[in-house]
Parts: structure tokens; sequence; C-alpha cells
């Protein structure tokens, strides 16, 4: 089971990026998908996640409007879409999977088993 997140970079405040968190190994339609920062100094804190029907999508509040979370499991890969960026935003994204069929995702770290490597994301004010 691999994960391999990209689509990171520098961008100036109020662009967008699109990351995306692509699997290996295994097909994705029967798991969850979080994406998750971790910012400088500061915890790993959850962003978005998606169950594995997509029926269910969970923005934390801060990027709520801003960021959707997407899948598309023919390409075994979900999208985490970043438009509005803030400075705030600035953090090593990663993308994290567990199996659950059905309409559940959850929003904590240790609900999820298989981690992707990360990607920078830099926004510049």
């Amino acid at each position: 089971v691999q994960l391999q997140a990209s689509g990171g970079g520098l961008v100036q405040a109020g662009g967008s990026l699109r990351l995306s968190c692509a699997a290996s190994g295994f097909t994705l339609d029967y798991y969850a998908i979080g994406w998750f920062r971790q910012a400088p100094g500061k915890e790993r804190e959850g962003v978005s996640c998606i169950s594995s029907s997509g029926k269910t999508r969970i923005h934390e509040d801060s990027v709520k409007g801003r960021f959707t979370i997407s899948r598309n499991n023919a390409k075994n890969t979900v999208y985490l879409q970043m438009n509005s960026l803030k400075p705030e935003d600035t953090a090593v994204y990663y993308c994290a999977t567990t199996y659950y069929h059905g309409s559940y995702c959850g929003a904590l770290a240790n609900e999820y088993d298989y981690w992707g490597q990360g990607t920078q994301v830099t926004v510049s004010s």
C-alpha cells in the first residue's frame, strides 16, 4: 500500500493549487482518504476527508468554502483543490488512508493506517 502526494508548490496569497494523492498497490474503492497538514512547530491537523463512497466530505472550519476534496476511483486518485490560499495554509500536506467501506471518514490522524510522504505548500503574502 503506497500513497504518493503531489501538487504542492509556492503560490501567492489568493492563488490556487490542486493536490493529488495517487494510490498504488491497492484500489481506493473501499478506502476513506484524509488530508492533513503540519506547519513548522505545530501539530499535524486534519484538513479534509472523503468517505470511500464519496458521499461524505468533511472540511475543517478554516478551509470551508476554499478547499474541496474529491476522488476519482477510476484513476485511483484523490484530489484537494485549494483556492483563495492564505499564508496560514503554509504547511506540509499529507494524504492518508484507511479501509472503510461506507459513508464515514475520520478527522483524526490516528484513524488512518497508511500515509503518503507529504508535499510542501507555501503561500506568500
